[in-house]
């Protein structure tokens, strides 16, 4: 791209401000097209900053389907946050994937730099919107989740805390530059992305590394106490599904690392039904919207 198209993309893109409601962008990302949608609360005030969340789709899945899939919409319009949807990049318009290190398909084949293009994505919808810079948080299904982890390793400049639901960490190791808090959900009863890590059913091919490799690789990294506190929530949703709560605190700067456990449950969103079966039940004793979004208050950038 030459440096007058720059500018003159440039100028393009930071034409107008968003306003409430639902929005699609796209920008250039080196030689690739990249979009998101966003949705901003009818509450926002361009004067005020913003707290933003960003929600990563599954593989093979995309920013439209992590709409439905989640329900953060109606959490954004309840606490006042903007959320965004991030598409991935894949051969198919529907069928996309997030480069998380070890996961998945084309655009880890493809080396996409799905860091840089969060960055990057972060610095248009600054042209439009009032963000917060010490509240920019990531959430992600699955693949969207392992690209959390990351974006928190390698972005940490710019996120201020984690929550990814049925994904692991994609790498052997993080080094983030500052201490990240997470909060991980995780159902016992995940086939697609095992809670011991290993080759689940998905048609990814990862091996995947287990929940405990995360967890304790950023309890080490965030410098939190080594044993946990632990809270069990029982099956009040007579669904067949209990919690147990794990928290890691007293870390760098009061982070802390949270691991929730939901046994009976499988590769879900928690508090929000599937509408595909084959992915196994979701529990009603917890809603990760609710729960991630404490946890994000608790935990902005210091």
């Amino acid at each position: 791209m030459s440096i007058l198209h720059t500018i003159i993309f440039v100028g393009i893109m930071t034409a107008d401000p968003l306003g409430a409601g639902d929005h699609q962008r796209s920008l250039m990302v080196g030689d690739l097209k990249r979009s998101y949608l966003v949705h901003i609360p009818a509450k926002y005030d361009p004067k005020q900053p913003t707290p933003v969340v960003l929600a990563f789709h599954g593989g093979g899945a995309t920013a439209d389907t992590m709409v439905g899939f989640s329900g953060l919409n109606q959490k954004s319009d309840q606490a006042g946050f903007i959320v965004v949807y991030p598409n991935g990049t894949g051969r198919f318009e529907k069928v996309l994937t997030f480069n998380g290190g070890n996961c998945c398909g084309y655009a880890m084949n493809k080396r996409v730099d799905d860091v840089d293009f969060t960055r990057q994505l972060l610095d248009d919808l600054g042209h439009m919107v009032t963000i917060d810079s010490k509240r920019v948080f990531a959430t992600g299904m699955s693949n969207g989740g392992i690209l959390s982890y990351l974006l928190a390793s390698e972005l940490s400049d710019r996120i201020a805390a984690i929550a990814p639901v049925g994904g692991p960490m994609g790498t052997a190791s993080c080094q983030p530059k500052r201490a990240v808090s997470v909060i991980h959900f995780h159902g016992l009863d995940d086939d697609f992305a095992p809670f011991q890590g290993g080759r689940g059913k998905g048609v990814s091919g990862t091996e995947f590394y287990s929940v405990e490799h995360s967890i304790r690789a950023w309890v080490k990294a965030n410098g939190c106490e080594q044993e946990p506190v632990v809270t069990l929530l029982q099956d009040t949703a007579g669904d067949g599904t209990s919690i147990t709560r794990k928290s890691y605190g007293s870390g760098t700067d009061g982070t802390e690392v949270v691991l929730i456990e939901i046994a009976g449950a499988g590769h879900t969103w928690p508090g929000r039904e599937s509408r595909f079966k084959a992915l196994g039940k979701s529990t009603r004793n917890i809603s990760a919207n609710d729960a991630m979004w404490e946890f994000f208050e608790k935990h902005p950038m210091k």
